[in-house]
């Protein structure tokens, strides 16, 4: 299996902890410079999920490219995911992980960089 680790039901709390640190020791080692308005424009601009489209549910931040495999927290990198597909997705590579889940490759390539475009242009 690959991504994050899933823990059993019974894993202890200080084999969590563990796996939370080497996780904050990671994001530590490089700049994530995503703003809160950068965030709510992200949001706003995809209007929900950027992998699946489901949108009144809350929306967490996924890395296209996983912190995992040298990402970082950074407008460029940065999508809105539903719990689901974050959960789903952990540190897959985004076009991998949309053709295996058979959602729209190329529609979200080509939507991610429309936005993208539009945001950079307003910085």
């Amino acid at each position: 299996m690959s991504g994050r680790r899933r823990f059993p039901s019974g894993a202890s709390a200080a084999t969590r902890a563990r796996y939370a640190k080497r996780r904050q020791r990671r994001l530590g080692r490089v700049e994530n410079d995503l703003s809160a308005a950068q965030w709510a424009a992200l949001v706003s601009a995809w209007g929900g999920c950027a992998y699946c489209g489901g949108s009144g549910t809350a929306l967490q931040k996924d890395c296209v490219l996983p912190i995992s495999r040298g990402g970082r927290y950074t407008l460029t990198n940065v999508v809105p995911a539903c719990r689901s597909c974050n959960a789903s997705k952990l540190n897959s590579e985004v076009s991998g992980w949309l053709r295996r889940k058979r959602l729209d490759e190329r529609g979200f390539l080509r939507r991610h960089a429309e936005i993208l475009r539009a945001l950079l242009a307003d910085v």
